[in-house]
C-alpha cells in the first residue's frame, strides 16, 4: 500500500511517499480502507520534532492522526463493527498512521460515521472535537451559565469547542480575524474578539474557563481574565509534572517539564487558578457521543479544503501556515 512517512525530523523535513506492507491486525483490531484523513497542528509539531520528548517515535513511521474509511477486516475478538461499516476515528498514539491506504485501529478508538457527513467531513472531526470534549467535559466541568473564552475560534478545535459550549448552556468567547466572525456568530459565539486590533485582555473578565491554543504571552495573559477557582485549560503547553506521571515518564522528562511549566503554575497558584496542560487522548465512546451530536444538527462541521492524497505535504504546509478556516482534509480513495 501506499503511505507518507517521516524519514527525518526537521522543520523544513517533508513526508516522503512510498510503498509499504499492509498492515495485519490482531485480534482487538480492525482493518480500516481509508478514505480520507484529517491533517492537524499535532502532524506538523511532531513532523518538526517538537513532540519527540513526548512521543519519541523512532523513524521512518507514517503520519496522520485522523481517519474516515470502511471496515474490511475484523480481529477474533471484534464485536461492535463488521465488514462494511463505515466509521471514524483518532487512533491512539504509537498506533497513528492515517497518511496511508489502510490502518489497522484498536475496536475501542473506533466508532460509525455520523451518517449526516461524507468521508471528507467526517475525517477531520475525531482529534478535535475529542479535543474539545476532554478540555470542557472532561477536565473543564463547563456549567450551564459559566463564562468560557476559546481562543482561535476559527480553527479545527476552536469550531466545535465553541458549539460544544454552547450545547452546554455557556457563554462563549472567541478570538478570530474579523472575516471569520459571521461564521463563528452562526455556530454560537456570543463575545467576538478580533485579534488583530483587539487585546482580549483588556475585554474579558472574571471568566470561569479558558481553552488556551495559542502561545505562552497569550497563556500568561489568560490568566488575567479568569476568576479565582477557574480554569485555564492549555493544548499548546508547556506540559506539567502532572502530565509527565500521566505518560509514565523518565525522571528526566519529568524534570524538563517541571521547569518548564514552572512559571505558569507558579502564575496561576497565586491567583487562585487551576492549570491543566491537556494531550488528548483516543477515546471511541467519547466519539460515539459526539456523533450523535453531530446528527441531531448541534454540532456542525467546517472543513476549509481537501487535498489529493498526492499533495499531503501541501497540506501540511497549509495547516502550519495557520490560515485555515475548519480542517484540512487528505482525499485518499
Amino acid at each position: 500500500m501506499k503511505a507518507f512517512l517521516v524519514q527525518k525530523y526537521g522543520k523544513k523535513a517533508e513526508l516522503i511517499l512510498n510503498e509499504v506492507s499492509k498492515p495485519i491486525i490482531k485480534e482487538n483490531e480492525v482493518l480500516i480502507e481509508i478514505f480520507s484523513a484529517g491533517v492537524n497542528q499535532l502532524d506538523t509539531k511532531i513532523l518538526a520534532g517538537e513532540f519527540k520528548q513526548i512521543l519519541p517515535y523512532k523513524t521512518p513511521f507514517i503520519l496522520g492522526h485522523d481517519l474516515a474509511g470502511i471496515v474490511v477486516e475484523t480481529g477474533t475478538n471484534v464485536t461492535k463493527f463488521k465488514t462494511g461499516d463505515e466509521v471514524y476515528a483518532r487512533p491512539s498514539d504509537y498506533h497513528i498512521g492515517t497518511f496511508a491506504e489502510y490502518l489497522a485501529v484498536e475496536e475501542k478508538d473506533l466508532a460509525l460515521k455520523p451518517k449526516n457527513l461524507s468521508m471528507d467531513e467526517a475525517a477531520g472531526v475525531p482529534l478535535v472535537a475529542l479535543t474539545a470534549w476532554q478540555a470542557l467535559v472532561e477536565v473543564g466541568n463547563l456549567k450551564k451559565g459559566q463564562k468560557v473564552f476559546i481562543q482561535a475560534g476559527s480553527g479545527g478545535v476552536g469550531i466545535i469547542a465553541i458549539q460544544l459550549a454552547k450545547y452546554l448552556g455557556a457563554t462563549v468567547a472567541t478570538t478570530a480575524g474579523k472575516s471569520s466572525f459571521e461564521m463563528l456568530r452562526n455556530l454560537g459565539a456570543d463575545v467576538l474578539i478580533d485579534y488583530k486590533n483587539q487585546d482580549f485582555e483588556a475585554v474579558l473578565k472574571d471568566y470561569d474557563l479558558v481553552l488556551n491554543s495559542q502561545d505562552t504571552n497569550n497563556l500568561k495573559k489568560s490568566l488575567n481574565v479568569v476568576k479565582a477557582g477557574g480554569k485555564v485549560i492549555s493544548i499548546s503547553g508547556p506540559p506539567t509534572p502532572a502530565f509527565a506521571e500521566e505518560i509514565s515518564a523518565s525522571w528526566l522528562i519529568k524534570m524538563i517539564l517541571s521547569l518548564l511549566s514552572a512559571n505558569i503554575r507558579g502564575k496561576a497558584k497565586k491567583k487562585g487558578i487551576d492549570y491543566h496542560f491537556l494531550f488528548m487522548q483516543a477515546n471511541g465512546s467519547q466519539l460515539e457521543q459526539i456523533t450523535k451530536l453531530i446528527e441531531d444538527g448541534t454540532i456542525k462541521t467546517v472543513v476549509d479544503k481537501v487535498y489529493p492524497f498526492s499533495q499531503t505535504n501541501e497540506a501540511l504546509n497549509h495547516v502550519a501556515s495557520g490560515r485555515a478556516k475548519g480542517k484540512v482534509v487528505v482525499k485518499i480513495r
